[in-house]
């Protein structure tokens, strides 16, 4: 069965907390149409404070994508690994795995926060959104809603 994967990630620092920078960030895409992709690979789109949040893309082998990816009994298992357990802000319980019927897609977004290791730089964070369509799918599915969203972000301070 076909799995489509789209992982995006965007980076910023304490510049872009508020004000015009913020809300550039905020108006971030969180879906993109997916170009043709090689045999198990991924759409990888990176946005960084640093280029206005300007997106721009590559394809990547699928197994390097943070997200464990299983089908099993005519469903496909996801469920994002998050790592590094010490760069997670604040939040409840992980979200148990979603399974995925033929057709549907799931959109589900982490946030991390990081300090240098001696506490001398300013922070800097990033958001991941994972989004992932289990069968076939149009290009420009992950415009649109998804069938499972699950969003995972905690408080950043």
């Amino acid at each position: 069965m076909d799995i489509t994967v789209q992982w995006i990630r965007t980076t910023w620092t304490k510049q872009s907390r508020g004000g015009e920078a913020a809300a550039r960030r905020n108006a971030a895409p969180v879906g993109f149409t997916v170009p043709p992709l090689r045999p198990s690979s991924a759409h990888v789109v990176r946005m960084h404070e640093r280029d206005g949040f300007e997106p721009y893309d590559r394809q990547e082998d699928r197994r390097k994508v943070d997200v464990e990816l299983r089908e099993a009994d005519g469903r496909l298992r996801v469920l994002p690994r998050v790592r590094p357990l010490f760069a997670l802000p604040p939040r409840r319980r992980r979200p148990p795995a979603v399974r995925l019927l033929p057709g549907q897609w799931v959109r589900w977004q982490l946030n991390y926060r990081f300090s240098s290791a001696a506490g001398m730089q300013d922070w800097s964070y990033w958001l991941d959104t994972f989004n992932i369509a289990y069968g076939p799918m149009d290009a420009e599915a992950f415009l649109a809603a998804p069938t499972v969203s699950v969003d995972e972000r905690g408080p950043l301070r």
